[in-house]
């Protein structure tokens, strides 16, 4: 069923209202009459159906997936803290102080599920309209804009060969006793002690050694996968429980180290391997993702998670689709690294490429060289926000984490925008008066 409706009010008499107590000076205050709340009902409705229990109220789930990327936290410490700051549940929608919590951590869970990344593209949206109605963006900023790419690390071990072999046996072995398939022999705890040894070869560089266990490894996980795949043959409902986990054993024990599409983790087989050329770190283990953001603020446009690991060239076109989608805005002047030579934009008079000297007035030079602030963008994302490490699950997890931190480092800098342009306005009314008590004097 739908939303619980927000109806009006008819006050409290031992109560009062958090309006009559809260500053409204207050940067998340005033944010919270500059977003347009009712375009999540309109927007969210069709993800509803019309039986059943109600749900939770849009504004709050939008208002707690807001806070959560904003500030950083979890889905159990979001909840958490939204009892203790009166200004959070305001922001949230509420009226008078709440001492309970608003709703069980897992409901956010099953509210981005329900929605997709599809339907929170119309959060990132609502805060680039925000920023519009506030000014921390200019419209005319909507049209010069930086496009790089970043890698998304998934929430995840360090992949290596006996980590994935033990982990693919024992998960074999478990959900074979938990439908009562008796086993041959599970191997479990000579695989256990191989792997050990596989560690300890390669900590001493005895390479030799360490394969050999690792072959000794992956012979055990080749048995009970042969013999799990025997049992379950002639048994159409078992087939079907153990086809995925067959499936990715399958792959682990075929792939080699030259192989393509090469399997990272069980419970995340979308992982691919990225190397960016960092010295402290060659390779990572995630999603790519594309960031356009406005060259002068640094205004998330659009964050788009790619499948696999592309060339940067052929992921701009893909990219500024998201953008016009978004804003109703093409861009006029895109700004890109080398690493964009070759793209696949159809206006290619469009796009500038670091380093390019033909075809440049002074001011497509100076923005030019404002397209490295993309980079600080995307580490305060890392590091401020939840784009350092995504622990939501699958492919569609990876699209709504880049979407939902893009919305979070919108509000961070709309709620920076208020708080300096209130500090500005109470500094220009102190001298203004102070200007005026001098005058009298005089």
């Amino acid at each position: 069923m739908g939303p619980k409706p927000t109806l009006p009010s008819s006050g409290d008499l031992y109560r009062s209202r958090l309006d009559q107590i809260l500053d409204h000076h207050h940067e998340l205050f005033r944010l919270a009459g500059l977003i347009d709340w009712d375009r999540f009902d309109q927007e969210f409705g069709r993800f509803y159906r019309p039986l059943g229990r109600p749900a939770k109220p849009t504004r709050l789930l939008v208002g707690l997936s807001y806070l959560q990327h904003t500030f950083n936290l979890s889905d159990e410490a979001v909840v958490q803290r939204f009892i203790e700051n009166p200004y959070w549940q305001w922001f949230c929608g509420c009226e008078y102080f709440q001492h309970q919590l608003p709703c069980d951590p897992s409901s956010l869970t099953r509210w981005r599920k329900r929605l997709g990344p599809e339907g929170l593209e119309t959060l990132l949206a609502a805060t680039i309209q925000a920023g519009l109605d506030t000014g921390a963006v200019r419209p005319s900023s909507l049209e010069r804009i930086s496009v790089d790419t970043t890698v998304q690390p998934k929430a995840i071990t360090h992949p290596t060969d006996a980590k994935l072999y033990l982990k693919a046996l024992q998960a074999l072995v478990r959900q074979a006793k938990r439908h009562g398939l008796k086993l041959r022999q599970a191997h479990t705890r000579l695989a256990k002690r191989t792997a050990v040894q596989v560690g300890r070869y390669a900590h001493a560089r005895q390479m030799r050694r360490m394969r050999r266990e690792l072959k000794r490894l992956k012979t055990y996980l080749g048995r009970v996968y042969r013999d799990v795949a025997r049992k379950v043959a002639e048994d159409e409902v078992l087939s079907r429980r153990f086809a995925r986990l067959l499936g990715l054993t399958e792959r682990l024990l075929t792939q080699e180290r030259t192989s393509k599409n090469k399997l990272y983790s069980l419970h995340a087989p979308e992982a691919v391997c990225i190397a960016k050329g960092k010295a402290h770190r060659p390779y990572e283990f995630g999603s790519k993702v594309a960031v356009a953001v406005t060259n002068r603020e640094g205004f998330v446009l659009a964050s788009k998670v790619l499948e696999g690991n592309p060339y940067d060239g052929h992921t701009l076109s893909t990219t500024l689709d998201q953008v016009v989608a978004l804003t109703d805005v093409e861009p006029a002047r895109i700004y890109v690294d080398q690493g964009y030579r070759g793209h696949d934009y159809a206006h290619k008079e469009r796009v500038f490429i670091t380093r390019q000297r033909r075809g440049l007035t002074p001011t497509i030079q100076r923005e030019l060289k404002r397209r490295s602030a993309i980079e600080a963008m995307i580490g305060h994302m890392k590091a401020d926000g939840r784009l350092g490490r995504n622990h939501l699950l699958g492919a569609a997890g990876d699209a709504i984490n880049a979407l939902l931190v893009a919305a979070g480092h919108n509000l961070r800098l709309i709620l920076n925008w208020l708080r300096l342009f209130i500090a500005w306005l109470m500094a220009a009314l102190m001298s203004s008066s102070a200007q005026s008590d001098t005058s009298q004097v005089a």
